[in-house]
């Protein structure tokens, strides 16, 4: 007698719905994942930056400045006007004006935050700047990150008038 192999239309029935429960329980976790993959993501990009314009400010013993730009795509980027997630760029503020003059050099840029994450200022501008000791010139204060959920999800980066980053987890958004 000839053994059939294979699968009967009850146990494929099975199968498929076993694998459609474990989907829908994977799937929002997956998306929180992402979402506070992306929240991290954002956030270190933001420090090493920051760190960077600090320790270029000592290395090189001049004032270096980090400001807003949306326009660090084309070849001469400069600070603009609009919101920290459009975008951002280090430059050296070899005159020391505080303001970014075409001869300045730009050493970093960073274009517009992934996702919807919003980067909010508190108590600090559009421009971060540190002098020739890596101390903050101006304003300490803090730049809080959100994406669109609401609760303690945010990260939160704060800056003490020494120049140093800390960033903080579970802020409120």
């Amino acid at each position: 007698m000839k053994k059939n192999s294979g699968f009967t239309l009850l146990e494929l029935l099975l199968t498929l719905m076993l694998i459609a429960v474990v989907t829908a329980f994977a799937i929002p976790s997956m998306t929180e994942f992402s979402k506070n993959d992306r929240l991290t993501t954002n956030i270190n990009s933001m420090i090493g930056h920051l760190a960077y314009a600090r320790s270029e400010a000592v290395k090189r013993s001049s004032q270096v400045s980090m400001c807003v730009s949306n326009d660090t795509d084309t070849p001469n980027p400069s600070c603009t006007a609009g919101n920290w997630e459009d975008g951002w760029i280090v430059y050296i503020d070899a005159d020391g004006s505080g303001t970014f003059d075409a001869a300045e050099e730009v050493i970093k840029a960073h274009g517009p935050l992934e996702g919807n994450n919003r980067l909010t200022p508190v108590g600090l501008g559009t421009q971060i700047t540190y002098d020739n000791r890596g101390f903050l010139s101006g304003n300490t204060g803090s730049l809080l990150l959100c994406d669109e959920r609401t609760g303690p999800h945010g990260k939160t980066i704060r800056i003490t008038t020494t120049g140093r980053v800390r960033m903080e987890i579970d802020s409120a958004c």
